[in-house]
């Protein structure tokens, strides 16, 4: 066992993952492994290697840059990774639609493809028109001649509207049945990950003994982020008044335009703003952590023992390669039923 001087010179690398359908992706370092629990029991995990984007291109790991680049990236893995769960799930998938076929048609990609981008493209539509378009229509309702203090009220009151709409929006969300499930195996994912942060054995008993709440949840990490950008808009908006003389809250599509544009900053700044306070231990610390804990509420339940079974496969799976057991023509590995017991 290493002592207490070598852990502090070989720091644990920090694990994540997300929920799929019916199960859990976990993320190590050099590894990105999804699990999935298939109707009649059997558990089907998924492997495959990872490098992070710094080791080919060390820019791309400087604090303030990593946060926009992990943004990015986990938009990309979050995507992909939901695919693969369906297809490992063994349930029939939805028939694409003529739109869906025509365009891959004319692109010459596989309909899969074109459905995930598709997916994509609505998602991101969504998103933007929710979270930057709808609450940025309050600048209407504030005089042209604008001050400091005008442009931070524009700021505060359309960064509050934005975090009523992303509490709405996952509360909504929640009441959807399916979802329970799915924030079940979030839950899940949180449980497993505490319990190799303090390197128990990974098993259902021990998992259960955590939180469903953990410091560097992509929940908190919304959260963290609407709440920056308030801070963060307001100095850019005085700056652009104090050297230019303008206020980009007196054009509607100028403002939208500098939100959307200037996201990846907001993303790096709350990257490094989540990390140290996940991991720092004092009352200040805490306290900011709090909010990000609570809307977590929102977005996790307490699992099932069979559903930290999964998680713990996928964690397992993502640190030491694939398990042993039946091996699919797409190189999954399942765990039958009567394994797991």
């Amino acid at each position: 066992m290493a002592n207490k001087s070598d852990a502090s010179l070989c720091p644990r690398a920090d694990i994540g993952g997300q929920a799929v359908l019916d199960g859990v992706m976990m993320k190590s370092p050099d590894a990105v492994a999804v699990a999935v629990r298939r109707p009649n029991g059997d558990i089907v995990v998924k492997r495959e290697k990872y490098e992070s984007p710094a080791k080919k291109h060390p820019w791309m790991g400087k604090p303030f840059i990593r946060g926009a680049v992990n943004m990015v990236q986990m938009l990309g893995l979050g995507m992909r990774v939901l695919e693969d769960s369906m297809k490992m799930s063994g349930e029939e998938e939805e028939e694409p639609g003529k739109f869906e076929k025509w365009l891959a048609e004319k692109l010459g990609k596989s309909v899969d493809k074109v459905v995930m981008a598709v997916a994509v493209v609505m998602a991101l539509a969504l998103s933007i028109g929710l979270f930057v378009l709808l609450p940025n229509t309050v600048i209407m309702l504030f005089p042209k001649n604008a001050t400091g203090g005008t442009l931070l009220l524009k700021n505060l009151v359309s960064g509050l509207i934005r975090i009523a709409l992303l509490i709405g929006y996952i509360s909504l969300v929640g009441r959807v049945p399916e979802m329970r499930k799915t924030f079940q195996y979030h839950g899940s994912e949180h449980k497993t990950v505490y319990c190799h942060e303090h390197d128990l054995p990974l098993t259902p008993e021990n998992a259960q003994q955590f939180s469903t709440l953990h410091p560097r949840c992509g929940t908190s990490f919304l959260l963290l982020t609407f709440f920056l950008s308030i801070l963060f808009y307001s100095v850019i908006d005085v700056l652009v008044l104090m050297i230019f003389g303008y206020d980009l809250g007196a054009n509607y599509f100028l403002r939208v335009l500098s939100r959307i544009v200037l996201l990846p900053c907001v993303a790096g700044i709350s990257y490094e703003a989540l990390k140290a306070l996940a991991h720092a231990e004092t009352p200040l610390t805490r306290a900011l952590r709090w909010p990000g804990l609570q809307m977590q509420r929102l977005t996790t339940r307490k699992p099932s023992n069979a559903q930290l079974e999964v998680a713990i496969a996928s964690m397992n799976a993502a640190l030491h390669g694939l398990p042993e057991g039946e091996v699919t023509e797409e190189g999954w590995v399942i765990l039958h039923q009567n394994e797991e017991k």
